[in-house]
């Protein structure tokens, strides 16, 4: 059989989008991904469905697997024919002990290749807001271990000369030692008064930075109660930090956010919160499910008999050409009608369709729509509106006050989804959620359904994405804080920023 090959890949210092292009392809890849605890496990998402992953990750005093385990491990998987990956927090080569998993394949003779990732040394500091180095403030940089017990008598760092000889320096992975850090710089040479900055979770949502001197440092952490993992950075750079903050002073960073979307649809929120440093956990109040309707079937046969086909949502879209393709039907049936799309969501959907839609209203909603159609007459038009189950009639009947016929379809309906819903309970009974964001009315309806009390969902904000998911969360009893005004995923997170960056 032929040997396979080991790519010791850094995936970044946590924020997944720091890992290399390089990282991502030999992820995608990947026969065997062996992982360490320190990672976006969304990391793991990125190989085939079908890769073996195997998690050898360390914690203090706990570890899955001991250093020689992971080594030989490494080496059977490859012998076995496979492309593996070692996915490893930071860089490799940085105080990961790569050299010592290349070392082992080298003796093997395993085939390897070594994919550098970026080091929480110098990311996190970054994120912080603390460049290691700067011409007015530091030239030189050190990275040092921080997990050797710096009074042990075989320590193989030189104190007395790293103490002073070194402007800036970073301490991985020394939290439990500090301490002894703090006492050993100063023992030998450091001032009292040297700026420390100590960031737990750095580059992520949770990331949190304590700021003293050497010689209060300890205690401040101790009064924040910081937990490893952190970086601790000593240095004058680290007076920059107040004037340079640019990653956990936005207004939504470290936010928990609740989005209700159904599961397929609730990505795109996710990851515009993510970009702004804030924490989404995903309960979709509601599912959607395809009906398969005769009617909707029937309409499309007759499709010839209307002269305006209008969407209001990417799922109607989605659900439509499942029907057309599944009835031996393609695009070319469209070819007589105008195409409507409610807002730049349901449009973008057509376009993935190959359709370019005629209409889409200047404000994206209901209203917008029908006003909207006023200059397009439509008196004695035949309108096809395949929606959810539970649309309401205010666009039907605003189109029919056009004098246009309607003929409404339930092309999909929308169900709750009560083990999320649960878990979302829980949460928001244990204060851990800071906004709920509704972007459907029926979002709000199965959310509240879920709850006897209202109190505990007004404990949070409450964000809409305009005013009719607005007005159906008023009038369920809750209390509405945040309302984008355009009906769009990316006013409802700038609406949700304004909010906040006004309170703060």
């Amino acid at each position: 059989m032929k040997t396979g090959k080991v790519y010791l890949v850094g995936a970044g210092p946590g924020d997944l989008g720091l890992i290399t292009q390089k990282g991502l392809d030999c992820l995608a890849e990947a026969d065997v991904v062996i992982y360490d605890r320190l990672l976006d496990e969304k990391s793991l998402d990125l190989a085939p469905p079908e890769a073996e992953r195997i998690y050898v990750g360390k914690a203090a005093g706990e570890h899955t697997r001991s250093q020689t385990e992971i080594n030989r491990l490494l080496v059977e998987k490859a012998r076995e024919g496979k492309t593996v990956v070692r996915l490893k927090g930071g860089d490799p080569y940085v105080l990961g002990r790569g050299g010592e998993e290349a070392e082992a394949l080298a003796e093997n003779k395993i085939p390897f290749e070594v994919v550098p990732g970026i080091t929480s040394a110098v990311a996190v500091p970054a994120y912080a807001g603390i460049p290691l180095t700067h011409r007015r403030l530091s030239s030189s940089l050190a990275v040092i271990t921080g997990h050797e017990t710096p009074g042990k008598d075989s320590s193989s760092i030189n104190w007395e000369k790293l103490a002073t000889a070194v402007d800036t320096l970073v301490f991985l992975m020394g939290m439990k030692n500090l301490p002894q850090i703090v006492a050993k710089l100063m023992e030998h040479g450091r001032s009292a008064d040297t700026p420390v900055a100590v960031i737990k979770e750095g580059t992520t949502p949770e990331q949190e930075t304590v700021v003293g001197r050497l010689k209060d440092i300890v205690a401040k952490v101790k009064e924040h109660r910081l937990t490893p993992p952190a970086v601790i950075v000593v240095g004058e750079v680290v007076r920059l930090r107040e004037r340079l903050r640019w990653f956990d002073n936005r207004p939504l960073f470290g936010r928990r956010v609740l989005v209700t979307r159904a599961r397929h649809q609730a990505g795109a929120l996710s990851k515009l919160l993510i970009e702004r440093g804030a924490r989404p956990v995903e309960l979709p109040a509601i599912g959607i499910e395809k009906t398969g309707s005769r009617e909707l079937d029937n309409a499309i046969a007759k499709l010839t008999t209307y002269h305006w086909l209008i969407f209001t949502s990417s799922n109607g879209v989605a659900a439509f050409f499942e029907r057309l393709r599944a009835l031996g039907r393609d695009n070319r049936t469209l070819g007589g009608l105008k195409i409507g799309a409610i807002g730049p969501a349901t449009a973008k959907a057509l376009e993935h369709k190959g359709i370019i839609p005629d209409y889409v209203p200047e404000v994206y909603s209901s209203e917008g729509l029908v006003a909207g159609l006023k200059s397009q007459s439509v008196g004695g038009k035949r309108f096809l509106l395949p929606r959810a189950d539970i649309a309401d009639e205010e666009l039907a009947r605003g189109i029919m006050e056009l004098g246009a016929e309607v003929h409404e379809i339930s092309a999909y309906r929308t169900v709750p989804q009560p083990e999320a819903m649960a878990q979302a309970r829980e949460l928001l009974l244990s204060g851990q959620i800071d906004v709920i964001t509704f972007t459907s009315s029926s979002a709000v309806s199965k959310l509240v359904a879920a709850f006897k009390e209202l109190p505990a969902i007004n404990k949070a904000k409450i964000a809409c994405i305009g005013s009719k998911t607005a007005g159906a969360a008023a009038k369920a009893g809750l209390k509405v804080d945040i309302v984008a005004e355009e009906h769009t995923i990316p006013a409802l997170v700038a609406a949700m920023e304004d909010y906040f960056r006004k309170e703060t």
